[in-house]
């Protein structure tokens, strides 16, 4: 029995007529990496923008059915988006930092949500820099422009920027597609370091990354949750014929 961070409950999603999530009930254990795979148009980031309300920003978008995070409904008319956005946050496939200093790109979201205090921005970027491993690369030029860094260092950069405004989920879209090989190794083992913090559901079309990365697998096929379950489990006894197939790289 898993411990679950977030509950979703007969999940659908329309785009004009298209259904692209199918009734998708699943747990999400909570301090893991659970890992969304299936073929290109399954559904996987419809899946993911579900889960914080991003989805809402998808014009034409209709979605119906539960998504639970301690105890409460992120689609209850009574939540505050804003909050459950910066308590899920989203790294995205393309690194896009904000076209300002190293500094700035993470203060950035603390000042929005009210920081000030000069000293406490100057540890909160220390830190968040120290946590992604790039404090020793950047730290005699937080004063450049951050479209400088490496297209590996921005990816970090964004993921120090997400953790800046202290979110307790980590939704990661394809995040090391548009990285160099070495590159997408520190993230994976930062991601496999922070997991300890933070719940982090995670989109790959790479069976060989899911496969080092996945503490728990949700597999989906044409907008249909096939099948789920402890990766160990899951990679080694398929249960269903879909699942079998995709893994044995019948269709991708």
């Amino acid at each position: 029995m898993i411990q679950a961070r977030i509950t979703i409950n007969k999940l659908n999603v329309l785009f004009e007529g298209h259904h692209a999530l199918k009734d998708i009930s699943v747990d999400i254990p909570e301090k893991k990496i659970t890992v969304v795979i299936g073929p290109s148009g399954c559904g996987k980031t419809t899946l993911l923008k579900s889960l914080n309300r991003l989805i809402d920003l998808t014009e034409g978008a209709e979605i119906s059915g539960q998504v639970i995070v301690d105890g409460v409904d992120v689609y209850d008319a009574r939540v505050d988006v804003t909050d459950i956005r910066k308590r899920m946050g989203l790294i995205a496939q393309t690194p896009s930092p904000l076209p300002m200093s190293i500094y700035d790109n993470i203060a950035y979201g603390p000042r929005i949500h009210g920081a000030k205090d000069g000293s406490a921005l100057d540890q909160t970027v220390e830190n968040c820099l120290q946590i992604v491993a790039l404090w020793d690369e950047v730290k005699g030029r937080l004063g450049e422009p951050a479209s400088k860094l490496s297209v590996g260092q921005q990816q970090r950069l964004c993921m120090a920027r997400t953790i800046a405004v202290k979110p307790e989920i980590l939704l990661c879209d394809e995040p090391t597609s548009a990285l160099d090989p070495i590159s997408a190794r520190n993230v994976e083992l930062l991601l496999k370091m922070l997991k300890k913090d933070y719940t982090i559901v995670f989109v790959t079309h790479i069976l060989s990354q899911a496969r080092r990365l996945a503490d728990y697998v949700i597999f989906l096929y044409l907008g249909e949750l096939v099948e789920h379950g402890p990766a160990e489990k899951f990679f080694a006894e398929p249960t269903d014929a879909r699942t079998k197939a995709y893994l044995e790289g019948a269709f991708g």
